[in-house]
């Protein structure tokens, strides 16, 4: 008998969203959980926290109150760096940048179910031994222009169609991505749109969140 795993339990596709950090867009935690609960019910199959500016114990009550919420619409739900976090409040895995935990690390805190995704940002190389190395994910971009991260590297549609054709893990877009340009990323066979403006700082999280999940 199979053993579901949180990599059988969740498909890497679809709408990838990134709560916004205090420090840009400051909520409570109830005003937090209802735009996800709205981005959600848009049409959001991934849900990574990231904060990094709050005390640790509002992101210990936040984490674990957005995992309870991603639980209830059975949404994977991925902590943002803090692997420590991710294990205490049983996140279904994180997502690491070439500057966080060692993805080796993490996997041995976390475990084999755990899903961990790696950002590689414009470069392939980055990609081949993330996979090599077990990532379940890569994470390229930005690929336009981003009110989060003006200053990111730029990726293009040329790194995306190589990156599919070389990689077997499902592969991430982020940067500036919205409604208008996201079909192009789609057809150049991005597997994930990740966003975080683009839904949380719309005035309708969760037609916003439609409008990007329909365009799969």
């Amino acid at each position: 008998m199979e053993t579901t795993t949180n990599k059988t339990r969740f498909a890497l596709y679809g709408l990838y969203v990134i709560t916004p950090c205090s420090s840009i867009q400051p909520l409570s935690t109830f005003e937090l959980l209802d735009k996800i609960q709205c981005a959600i019910e848009g049409g959001a199959r991934i849900v990574q926290y990231r904060e990094k500016l709050l005390p640790a114990s509002i992101r210990r009550e936040q984490a674990l109150a957005i995992k309870t919420l991603c639980e209830r619409y059975n949404v994977c739900f991925l902590v943002n760096d803090d692997v420590p976090l991710a294990a205490e409040v049983g996140a279904h895995g994180v997502h690491l940048g070439q500057k966080d935990a060692p993805l080796a690390n993490a996997r041995n805190m976390l475990g084999d179910s755990a899903i961990i995704g790696i950002s590689c940002y414009n470069r392939l190389e980055l990609a081949r031994t993330a996979q090599a190395a077990g990532a379940d994910y890569i994470a390229f971009g930005r690929f336009f222009s981003s009110s989060t991260k003006p200053d990111a590297v730029q990726a293009d549609v040329q790194l995306l169609i190589r990156a599919k054709s070389e990689l077997w893990i499902p592969v991430a877009c982020i940067g500036g991505i919205t409604a208008n340009n996201a079909k192009l990323l789609i057809a150049a066979g991005a597997d994930m749109l990740v966003v975080i403006n683009a839904v949380f700082g719309a005035e309708d999280v969760k037609q916003a969140a439609q409008e990007l999940a329909e365009c799969f």
